[in-house]
């Protein structure tokens, strides 16, 4: 199964916009569109993984903490943390390859730190 992606609240629409136009058959839905807005970190992975969804963050400071609490009671497709600093392009380029060189499967329950 293909990988599919969810953007948190907080993370860079313009990151989002960038892989959609370079590789628009990948599934990469925002926040606004799945109703993120306001919701708490648990809300959160809980809806990405009810849609099957890995989260992709900014926020290293609380959601992996969150993470590993959900991802102890129950299944996650998955959380990407993306370095705020890391540049738009090469954020792009690890989501692309994310996305192409690997199935939903693999990323249950994994936390990974981009860049990669």
């Amino acid at each position: 199964m293909n990988v599919r992606f969810q953007a948190d609240a907080d993370f860079n629409h313009i990151i989002v916009a960038g892989v959609l136009r370079r590789f628009p058959e990948i599934d990469f839905r925002t926040a606004t569109q799945a109703g993120l807005a306001g919701l708490k970190d648990p809300q959160v992975l809980a809806l990405s993984a009810r849609d099957g969804r890995i989260l992709v963050t900014h926020d290293h400071k609380t959601m992996p903490q969150y993470f590993g609490e959900f991802v102890s009671q129950t299944r996650s497709p998955g959380l990407i943390v993306v370095s705020q600093t890391l540049a738009v392009g090469l954020a792009i380029d690890d989501l692309a390859l994310i996305w192409g060189a690997s199935d939903a499967e693999e990323w249950i329950n994994r936390l990974v730190f981009l860049p990669l």
